[in-house]
């Protein structure tokens, strides 16, 4: 439902276009909105006339083409990894250990950022580059966000490969650990993707609450203290910040637990 900032024109416009994104009538723009209809039909028209709205031939409104024409701008200059650099750097610069970020897609997750650990070493990843997600963090931090359906059905598309002796590569086994991940909100690679290295991912949310893709923390297995409720607070802090950045609703974002 849309809420209203404040009473001024340019807010009560913006309150009606949010609205019309899940309402067509005028009644039920009103009720979402808390705007009068006199004043809600008045500011359809006016969003009619520039385009961002049209009738429906039956008394509604829909959204314009004028929408899609300015969405396909933004778009176009949108840079997800621009929006998290900040909280990637302040989890880089806490931790120590190489931080990446990705975003799914299809079936699997594609490296949009990555900024070097301060140790004296480098994992062997790169931006651009896709990784499974069974056998990964920020994979099955995707995973548990998605109904065990879904999951059932990538893995059957993408198999279970199993990229070490550790790879978890029954679906069962995959989806129960999975509730687990949902429960505490990261999900950790214990050299389930490459022997040596351990990682620790928390989901990344978009605009709509919808997971998109996530973030973690690499680092050789043994400096990546799994027992260290700390260190995944870090990953989670800094997850729920990237998913803010992407204009994620607070209340869909998971927040850290206690330590």
């Amino acid at each position: 439902m849309a809420t209203q900032t404040g009473g001024g024109s340019i807010d009560k416009a913006l309150t009606v276009l949010e609205a019309l994104a899940e309402h067509s009538r005028v009644t039920d723009i009103a009720a979402g909105t808390g705007l009068p209809k006199s004043t809600v039909h008045r500011i359809l028209q006016s969003l009619v006339g520039w385009g961002f709205a049209r009738t429906d031939g039956n008394g509604g409104y829909l959204p314009g083409p004028r929408i899609l024409t300015l969405a396909g701008k933004v778009m176009s200059r949108f840079d997800p990894a621009q929006h998290a650099d900040s909280a990637l750097q302040t989890l880089r610069d806490r931790t120590g250990f190489t931080v990446h970020f990705a975003i799914r897609s299809g079936d699997e997750a594609v490296y949009v950022r990555k900024l070097e650990g301060l140790r004296p070493y480098q994992m062997g990843s790169r931006v651009g580059m896709s990784l499974p997600l069974h056998s990964t963090s920020i994979g099955k931090a995707i995973l548990a966000r998605l109904s065990d359906q879904e999951v059932a059905a990538i893995t059957a598309r993408t198999g279970l490969a199993p990229r070490t002796q550790h790879t978890i590569a029954d679906v069962d086994a995959l989806i129960a650990h999975l509730r687990e991940v949902r429960r505490c909100g990261y999900a950790v690679d214990d050299e389930e993707n490459e022997r040596g290295i351990r990682c620790v991912g928390a989901p990344v949310f978009d605009h709509t609450g919808v997971v998109m893709g996530g973030i973690s923390i690499s680092g050789l297995a043994f400096e990546v203290d799994l027992g260290n409720d700390t260190l995944m607070a870090e990953v989670v802090t800094a997850a729920r910040d990237v998913s803010l950045a992407m204009g994620a609703p607070p209340d869909r974002v998971p927040a850290p637990a206690p330590a």
